[in-house]
C-alpha cells in the first residue's frame, strides 16, 4: 500500500511556517487534555493539534476498519495493536482531509471549530501506556568514551559489545512527557577517596541525549522476530532524555548494571513520529566489524538521518546549545536491537518502548551526555549566561530537539524539555 501521505508537494489548508517540524507530511501521533478537560487521541499539523475522535465520531475515517472508540481513548495502545496497514491507511486519510485542494473540512467551519485546537491551547499527555521500557546502549563512540572514563582506556569496549545490542531493563513507571519537572534524586554514593558509602543528594546529574521506538504487539512468548521483519512491528519514534545520576551509578552498577541511577525519570516527547513519515531519510548505518552473527545480520539502509541537538537553559537565564549530533552514528540498528530483544523468546507488546541509548557522534561538540562533553567535570562548559556547567544544576531545563530535512520537507519531533528541580521534600 502506498505512502500516499509522504507525498512532498501536498499543502494542508493550515498554515504551516517553513522551519515547523510538523508539515501534512509528518501527521504524528499523540495524546492531549482540550481547555474542556477532555482527553483524546490527536495528531498534529503546524500550530494545531486535530482530535482524531472528534473526526471518527463525524465518520471522517469511514471505510477503515476501527472500533467504535478507537480515538477515544487515552492512550494509543489500541490504534499500535491493530498494526501497519491501519496506521497507514489512517495517515493516507488525515493527509487527505487536511490537503488544500479538498474542500470536504477545509469548508465545513463548524466542523473545524470542533477538531482543531491551538496547541498552547492544550496540554500533552504520555502518548502511550508503557508497560515495559528497555534501555539499550548502541552508540560505539558513547560506549567507548564511557569505558575510558570508568575502566582502563585501552579496553574501552567489552568484549561482548561488538556482538550484540547490549541493554538492560529500565522502569516504565517515571517515564514522563516533556513539560513536567524532575527532582534531583537522592542515593548512595562513595565519596572521593573514601571507602564507605554516604546517602543524599546526587551531586552530579547528567542528561542522556536519545531517541525511543515504540512497538506493537509483536510476538507471543518463545517466539523470536527476525531481523528483517522487525520493520513491522516498529510504530514510531520519540526522542528521549534519560536522566542519569553519575555518582550513584558509579557506586552501584557493577555487578548488575543501572538501578536507582538511571530509573528516577526518563522524559520523551509527546508526539510520535511514525516510521512511515521517517521513510524518506533512510541510509546506511556504520559498518559493522566484525559481521554480526547471522540472526542480527541486514543488508540495505536501516537507520534514519535525524539531527539532534541538546540545550541548557538556567532559570531566568539564556538558552544554550551544547551538543549537536545525529542518530544515524548508531552502531545497531533498532531493527536488531528489536531481533536481539526477541531472540530468546522475550515477550513484546503493544506501547513497549526501546531506548537506543546515548547518542554521540564522532566528534566532541557531538557527545549525548554532560559526562563526555565536560569529560567527568574536567572541562566545564560555559554557557551564554557566562555561567560555567560541569553537570546539571538545580533550575536548569533541559531541552532536546530532533528533525529531518531534504530538499523538499522537514519532518521533526518538536522537543522534549524538563527542568531539575531541587530534592523532593516530604510536607
Amino acid at each position: 500500500m502506498p505512502i500516499t501521505a509522504n507525498n512532498p508537494n501536498r499543502k494542508s489548508w493550515i498554515t504551516v511556517s517553513e522551519d515547523s517540524d510538523f508539515p501534512i507530511q509528518n501527521i504524528p501521533f499523540g495524546v492531549f487534555l482540550s481547555k474542556d478537560d477532555v482527553i483524546t487521541i490527536g495528531t498534529r499539523i503546524g500550530d494545531f493539534a486535530i482530535d482524531l475522535g472528534a473526526l471518527q465520531q463525524m465518520n471522517y475515517f469511514e471505510g477503515i476498519e476501527l472500533t467504535d472508540d478507537m480515538f477515544m481513548q487515552d492512550t494509543l495502545n489500541d490504534f499500535i495493536s491493530d498494526g501497519k496497514k491501519t496506521w497507514r491507511l489512517v495517515r493516507n486519510r488525515i493527509s487527505e482531509l487536511f490537503d488544500a485542494k479538498n474542500p470536504k473540512l477545509r469548508d465545513n467551519q463548524e466542523h473545524k471549530d470542533i477538531v482543531m485546537f491551538k496547541m498552547e491551547d492544550v496540554e500533552m499527555q504520555l502518548p502511550v501506556l508503557i508497560g515495559d521500557y528497555t534501555d539499550f546502549y548502541s552508540s560505539k563512540e558513547h560506549a567507548t568514551n564511557v569505558g575510558k572514563m570508568f575502566r582502563d582506556p585501552e579496553n574501552a569496549l567489552l568484549p561482548n559489545w561488538l556482538h550484540i545490542p547490549v541493554g538492560y531493563h529500565g522502569r516504565s513507571s517515571t517515564i514522563v512527557p516533556s513539560g513536567i519537572p524532575v527532582h534531583r534524586p537522592m542515593g548512595q554514593t562513595l565519596p572521593n577517596g573514601e571507602t564507605s558509602p554516604v546517602f543524599g543528594p546526587s551531586r552530579l546529574i547528567d542528561f542522556e541525549l536519545e531517541t525511543a521506538f515504540i512497538t506493537t504487539d509483536a510476538n507471543i512468548m518463545g517466539e523470536n522476530i527476525p531481523v528483517h521483519e522487525a520493520e513491522d512491528y516498529i510504530f514510531g519514534m520519540v526522542l528521549l532524555n534519560d536522566w542519569s545520576a553519575r555518582d550513584i551509578q558509579k557506586w552501584e552498577y557493577v555487578p548488575l548494571g543501572p538501578f536507582l541511577a538511571k530509573n528516577f525519570a526518563s522524559s520523551i516527547s509527546p508526539w510520535i513520529v511514525t516510521m512511515d513519515a521517517l521513510e524518506p531519510f533512510r541510509t546506511k548505518g556504520p559498518k559493522q566489524d566484525p559481521t554480526p552473527l547471522p540472526y542480527l545480520q541486514q543488508k540495505g539502509k536501516h537507520t534514519y538521518d535525524i539531527n539532534l541537538e541538546v540545550a541548557i537553559c538556567p532559570e531566568n537565564g539564556i538558552e544554550t546549545v551544547i551538543s549537536k549530533s545525529n542518530f544515524k552514528y548508531m552502531y545497531w540498528s533498532m531493527c536488531q536491537q528489536l531481533a536481539h530483544h526477541t531472540s530468546n523468546g522475550c515477550r513484546v507488546n503493544s506501547g513497549d518502548m526501546m531506548g537506543s541509548g546515548t547518542i554521540s557522534g564522532p566528534t566532541p561538540d557531538s557527545f549525548g551526555s554532560m559526562l563526555e562533553l565536560t569529560w567527568g567535570g574536567k572541562n566545564p562548559i560555559t554557557l551564554n549566561d557566562g555561567s560555567e556547567r560541569k553537570f546539571i544544576n538545580d533550575g536548569d531545563t533541559v531541552i532536546m530537539k530532533g528533525f529531518c530535512q531534504n530538499s523538499d520537507v522537514r519532518i521533526g519531533f518538536g522537543e522534549v524539555s524538563s527542568k531539575l528541580l531541587p530534592p523532593f521534600v516530604r510536607n
